[in-house]
């Protein structure tokens, strides 16, 4: 597929008086016309996943556009094909729209009519060229890039941080918002290290009731205590030679985090009931969306017990300070949604697209992916979200200026990709003048080679 030009209108009419005025038309309106007086001439111009849309006359000499249409959708389903028509060929043209085609125009139109229907079709075209071209990166990526999704700086940088200590034994702690995917992090720390052949523990440590911690994290032999009928491993020991993965552990209590430090210093434990000390060889990998230094220094988290896993982290960005992956993420969460619920995934229309690119997603990733289900599930309203964004975003670290240059910077890329790196196509699309894309280029540091 070929997305680096801008859509081509192709034109066939074989009046060359109307052929010509139709072409000049659509030119002043911005789009690059090629015309045609037959459809053999313009034949060899449609290709699968070619960036155009076909505007027809529907009589011609030789084959018709009626007759051509059956032939286009065979080639390419979701390529736009509009034909005009004469007044007596309107029953005609509706048949040939519940056939496939995209609009029909009715001779004599008016200026305003075509370009706003030609221009519908291209923004159609664009944003089905843009999913192939998502639908391609998914299925060609493997490995770790196939779990931790994204072309951004800041996802390529996890990536590389995972693979960097998924090699090692380090104890990792992971930062990140609600719903920015540390759980899934941390499983890829699992599954790429040389511990993957056993067991991966995660542990809510919010949830841990404080009567029931030492059995839940260390097990008990039978007989420990009344209820105790038979012996239990706990999660350390069953994450021997695995991971054990600590979610939210800024929300442990305190006594309870006095008890896990012993055992994550000694890598052994005790079972209640039993004086016999068990070595562990686990892992441990730690989620927090709170600073546990700044807790520390309040006092709200143990400064030993910080010290002690905090020996690498990781930091997960939002998805505010991503967007540029949002089309991605959201397409590989429609394609899920759509094989759990043996359902089609519905045609994205370019207003839903900047509904998902302008929202400020307060519940991140895990967010988008429900709204991608609801998508598919043909459930959203009007808008796909809230509409409440930004107003829910948590408070930022960075200035107004700097978030409003990484929304911009996040954009510029987005359009920069969908072009691959063709400055004229991404400065049209971004409707601006080449100049000051040159200038916004500058100014936010972006190579737009990086895009070829």
């Amino acid at each position: 597929m070929n997305t680096q030009l801008p859509i081509r209108v192709l034109l066939i009419d074989d009046d060359e008086d109307v052929r010509q005025s139709t072409a000049q038309i659509l030119q002043l309106a911005g789009f690059a016309v090629e015309d045609f007086a037959s459809v053999e001439a313009a034949r060899a111009h449609v290709r699968p996943g070619a960036p155009v849309v076909v505007v027809c006359d529907v009589k011609l000499p030789g084959t018709s556009g009626i007759d051509w249409l059956p032939e286009l959708r065979a080639l390419d389903a979701e390529l736009p094909v509009i034909l005009v028509t004469g007044h007596g060929h309107i029953t005609m043209a509706v048949q040939a729209m519940r056939d496939g085609a995209y609009d029909f125009i009715e001779k004599p139109f008016t200026r305003e009519r075509l370009t706003a229907i030609v221009r519908h079709a291209v923004e159609r075209r664009q944003l089905a060229l843009q999913v192939r071209e998502l639908r391609d990166t998914l299925e060609n990526w493997n490995g770790i890039q196939a779990l931790l999704i994204g072309r951004s700086a800041e996802m390529q940088k996890v990536r590389r941080a995972v693979m960097s200590l998924a090699a090692t034994s380090a104890d990792v702690l992971i930062y990140g918002e609600t719903g920015t995917g540390k759980e899934l992090v941390a499983r890829c720390l699992h599954e790429h290290s040389e511990r993957r052949s056993r067991n991966f523990v995660p542990i809510n440590c919010g949830s841990l009731p404080e009567n029931l911690v030492d059995s839940e994290l260390f097990g008990h032999e039978a007989g420990a205590f009344t209820s105790a009928n038979r012996a239990r491993v706990g999660k350390f020991e069953h994450a021997d030679g695995g991971t054990l993965f600590l979610d939210e552990i800024e929300s442990m209590p305190m006594a309870v985090q006095v008890k896990l430090l012993r055992a994550v210093q000694e890598r052994s434990i005790e079972r209640i009931g039993s004086n016999k000390q068990i070595p562990i060889n686990c892992r441990i990998v730690a989620a927090s969306k709170s600073d546990l230094q700044e807790l520390s220094d309040q006092q709200k988290f143990r400064a030993d017990l910080y010290y002690r896993i905090g020996v690498a982290f990781i930091e997960l960005p939002p998805l505010r300070e991503r967007r540029e992956d949002i089309p991605l993420l959201f397409e590989h969460f429609c394609l899920l949604a759509a094989s759990r619920y043996g359902c089609a995934v519905p045609e994205l229309s370019s207003a839903q697209l900047a509904d998902l690119m302008g929202y400020g997603w307060p519940g991140n990733v895990r967010e988008l992916r429900n709204v991608a289900d609801r998508f598919v599930l043909g459930m959203p309203g009007e808008r796909l979200t809230s509409g409440r964004g930004t107003d829910e975003v948590p408070a930022l670290p960075r200035s107004l200026p700097q978030q409003v240059e990484a929304f911009e910077r996040a954009v510029v890329r987005e359009m920069l990709r969908r072009h691959r790196g063709d400055q004229s196509a991404t400065a049209q699309g971004l409707a601006i003048p080449r100049q000051t894309l040159h200038d916004k280029l500058r100014k936010l540091g972006i190579n737009p080679d990086e895009f070829r």
